[in-house]
Formats: C-alpha cells, structure tokens, sequence
C-alpha cells in the first residue's frame, strides 16, 4: 500500500515532505515554496530539515516562499466537512440507472439489468 504522505525527495530521507523545491534556469533561479498540490516530475519535494539547509549553486539565487505548516495539516472544520459528507453519502441511497430504452445491443449480456457508469447490474442467475 502506497503512503499518502508525500515523502522528502532526498536520498535515503523519509521525512514527511513540507516544501516543493523548483529550478528556473533561465533565470538561475531556485524557488523554495509550500508544499505543491501535487508532486510534479520536474519539481523535488523537501522535509524541513533538508528545505532549511538548501544552498544553490555558484550564481545562482534561492527564493525562498513563506512556508505556512498550520496549512499543511487538515484543521478539525476539514475533518467535520469529510465526516459530514460521508454520512451524507451513506443516507442518500444509491438507486441504479433505469436501463436504456428498446431492446439490448446486439452481444449484450442477457443478465445486465442496468448500468450505472462503468459498473453493471446483473440479474441473479435464480430469478
């Protein structure tokens, strides 16, 4: 199972990531910032400890973004909103899509009764 905390990108460091380190070379330029919504291929997420000691090359400059770590945890209102649309879900019963109209396409299974997206809903071989 994959870990959905996003890891530093550092060698051998397994640190939860907190910043998202990013190159602009044409303006020699390194941009350390809050973590990205999403890890990008071209961009290096860093733990504290590794975005606090980031040095860039001869030349180059480092931008460092205002890094907000209160931000980065789900607050208690976040936790309330998921807990609230799951029992939401959970009394909203989920009713099958009426079938289409006419007959089944041609090579269809005989024991489909209703789609709904890419699920199907078959009928039990006993009725």
């Amino acid at each position: 199972m994959v870990s959905p905390v996003r890891r530093c990108s550092r060698t051998a460091c397994a640190r939860p990531a907190v910043a998202t380190l990013t190159y602009v070379y044409a303006d020699s330029t390194a941009v350390l910032g809050p973590l990205a919504t999403y890890a990008e291929p071209h961009c290096y997420d860093l733990c504290a400890e590794h975005s606090e000691r980031l040095t860039a090359p001869r030349g180059w400059e480092v931008v460092r973004l205002a890094i907000d770590s209160a931000a980065a945890r789900p607050s208690g209102d976040d936790l309330e909103a998921l807990a609230d649309a799951v029992r939401e879900a959970a009394r909203t019963p989920s009713r099958p899509s009426p079938p289409p109209p006419g007959p089944p396409p041609r090579g269809a299974d005989p024991m489909e009764v209703a789609r709904r997206g890419h699920l199907r809903i078959l009928r039990s071989p006993d009725s």
